[in-house]
């Protein structure tokens, strides 16, 4: 579904809390992917960004995209994390891990290991 789908198909995600677990996570095929928990549904879910088209590029190589549209960004979501206590100790050392090749696939481990379903992610 698009990030609109998303929220429109449950309002308390529109209005929630959401915290952030890096934006820069990669696929084995280079998709970029964003990693957010939703405080109200415990939602963990990833942001696919399809092949943006890049209006301009950051000194450090980061493409910026103006005016993103809405069915570019595929969310998936990934399982249910009921306290920000528990998504945090989950995704405990996250940050080191986003940088890595194919890192996303760190977080699916996680989350299968803690006994939520492996998601695919590509």
């Amino acid at each position: 579904m698009d990030i609109e789908q998303f929220y429109s198909a449950d309002e308390r995600r529109r209005q929630s809390v959401e915290v952030e677990f890096g934006n820069n996570w990669f696929d084995a095929k280079g998709n970029r992917y964003e990693l957010s928990w939703v405080e109200d549904t415990g939602e963990l879910y990833a942001m696919l960004e399809l092949t943006p088209e890049a209006d301009t590029w950051t000194p450090f190589g980061d493409i910026e995209v103006e005016d993103a549209k809405v069915d570019t960004l595929v969310v998936t979501v990934l399982g249910t994390v009921a306290t920000r206590d528990a998504v945090e100790e989950l995704l405990s050392g996250w940050a080191g891990h986003m940088a890595e090749p194919d890192g996303v696939h760190w977080v699916a481990d996680r989350l299968q290991a803690a006994g939520i379903a492996r998601p695919t992610l590509d």
